[in-house]
């Protein structure tokens, strides 16, 4: 591939510390330093535009049974995309995969990690994603209602055997590591309980979620996975649920942990609605618990579709479904939840939704501890990510949406005294360095040297979210893939997956589990190379150890 350089653009790189006008210059798909005494093959003018590495988003609900079955339940989303693309809120029911990559792409993103891959749907996802073209993908493997990891919690096996089940699990289902949701809620759902908290008692288990994701935790950082385990608390959505979220941060106990989609916690009880923000006393315990990561889960106002394994909430969440269907299906370990909704400005529980993910994002004072999802498609479609770069930058912008609000939300947020706005650097921190150390991508989320040649470019203006809409250009492993923000070249991107060591005596264990409890084999279940169409489809991430 030829030797290219971007001249003159204002490269903004915190994995390198740059925020000033430089060149970029990049070779057989990787950043390259400038060479000594050799011109550049191709030399673009990128004079007066924005240069960043190619963005990640850590947390979206790409593939997967629960997103397939959200397109099912949703057939009026996605008909005729192309003739009402410009008009309809959008959410992942309306888009097939090939969609999926493409409109991530214009917005100059190059790797997105699906955060809810069922062991037992691992083969399908992968399917789906390698029918994702231009970005990379990775997947994050679900473990926390499963049986055998329940069975061998009550039965006290020693770490080192719960070490092996979880690597075995990671290794097979070709992921990133460790998600956990409403741990032992869900197993929990099916003995009826209808609610289930930190401390409460899975049926027949006799272990609490806090054990359950404390095991979990351990396991993670014990077989050395970059991503800590990433939890889905217990209570979602719920009014007063700030006490949970501040309780499971303590229960960390100062180890690496990722709380997902947070704004779904940042609820207390004030008010005559009881119900108000928590974002201020959120964001307070997370600045005092640097060991704690998060995403937020912004609401946008739009139409949508909620879609969760945590049967349990889905299922609490059916009388408020818009339009009135769900579906909810409770199989092996954690099942999954679909519930379609649309989030009004008009609504006090959606205003006050919005104005606590904004003061988590603004309060938060590291932005490589806080980032950007909108937990795609739950609080709105990723297509509205430029929207929320507009609203995180511009105070302005904020105050013009505060306006719309209902009165009363703003007696119960502190939203209306926040200057904060978010500069182009620290976009760029939440969205490409950090997003990288946290999943330990040595590779991307930087513009250094050794790094792939994945490379956003954007052309600066009035309209930010415009900017970000449509990339000016962008470059995947160093071909150009989109100009003046349409797709003009399709690639195929990779799968990324980590291998961490373990005793391979576990496989046998697992072999007698299936074949007693399903008369099917194990193996059934795994990702060989074989089973995708296309040579190449993988690329591995180092483990720690």
């Amino acid at each position: 591939m030829a030797l290219t350089v971007l001249r003159g653009g204002h490269i903004v790189d915190p994995a390198t510390g740059q925020d000033a006008i430089g060149d970029v210059w990049f070779e057989d798909g990787r950043i390259v330093e400038r060479p000594d005494g050799r011109s550049a093959d191709k030399e673009i003018d990128v004079s007066g535009h924005i240069v960043m590495a190619g963005a990640i988003d850590i947390h979206s609900h790409i593939a997967g049974g629960n997103v397939n079955t959200a397109r099912l339940l949703l057939p009026e989303l996605h008909r005729a995309i192309r003739a009402r693309l410009a008009d309809t809120p959008l959410s992942t029911a309306k888009w097939s995969s090939y969609e999926t990559g493409r409109l991530y792409a214009q917005m100059g993103f190059t790797t997105v990690v699906e955060p809810a891959m069922a062991p037992h749907h691992a083969l399908q996802t992968h399917l789906e994603f390698n029918d994702v073209p231009i970005i990379d993908k990775g997947a994050l493997t679900v473990l926390g209602n499963d049986d055998f990891l329940l069975g061998m919690l009550r039965d006290g096996e020693k770490d080192g055997a719960i070490n092996d089940y979880v690597a075995q699990t990671v290794e097979n289902t070709r992921s990133l590591g460790l998600k956990c949701i409403n741990p032992g809620g869900v197993e929990a759902f099916k003995e009826n309980m209808r609610a289930f908290g930190l401390d409460d008692v899975v049926p027949f288990y006799g272990l609490t979620s806090r054990q359950i994701f404390q095991s979990l935790q351990k396991s993670t950082q014990s077989l050395g996975i970059a991503h800590p385990l990433h939890l889905h608390m217990n209570n979602l959505g719920l009014a007063g649920n700030i006490d949970t979220a501040l309780a499971t941060i303590d229960a960390a106990q100062g180890l690496p942990l990722h709380l997902a989609h947070v704004q779904f916690y940042a609820y207390g009880k004030e008010g005559k609605n009881g119900f108000s923000s928590a974002g201020a006393l959120f964001a307070e315990k997370i600045n005092a618990n640097p060991n704690v990561s998060v995403d937020v889960g912004q609401v946008m106002f739009s139409d949508t579709v909620t879609i969760s394994s945590d049967v349990l909430k889905q299922f609490n969440s059916l009388p408020g479904a818009i339009p009135k269907k769900g579906a909810i299906f409770d199989g092996d370990a954690n099942g999954g939840g679909i519930v379609p909704y649309v989030y009004k400005i008009s609504n006090y529980y959606n205003a006050i939704q919005w104005a606590a993910g904004l003061e988590l994002f603004l309060l938060i004072e590291n932005p490589e501890q806080v980032f950007f999802t909108t937990d795609h498609p739950n609080g709105g479609p990723f297509t509205t990510y430029p929207e929320l770069f507009a609203l995180l930058m511009s105070a302005d912008l904020r105050a013009q949406h505060l306006a719309r609000l209902p009165a009363e939300v703003l007696e119960h947020t502190t939203l209306p005294s926040i200057s904060r706005e978010y500069t182009l650097y620290e976009i760029a921190q939440m969205s490409r360095s950090g997003a990288a150390k946290l999943f330990g991508f040595v590779d991307r989320g930087r513009l250094s040297p050794g790094a792939v040649a994945d490379i956003a470019v954007y052309k600066p203006g009035r309209d930010v979210a415009g900017m970000f809409r449509r990339a000016a250009l962008v470059f995947k492993d160093g071909a150009l893939v989109v100009r003046d923000g349409q797709v003009s070249h399709y690639t195929r991107g990779k799968t990324l997956h980590i291998r961490p060591r373990y005793d391979r005596q576990i496989t046998k264990r697992l072999d007698s589990y299936y074949d007693e409890l399903y008369g099917l084999p194990r193996s059934i279940f795994d990702v060989p190379d074989a089973a995708l169409p296309h040579k190449d489809a993988f690329a591995e991430v180092p483990c720690r150890i």
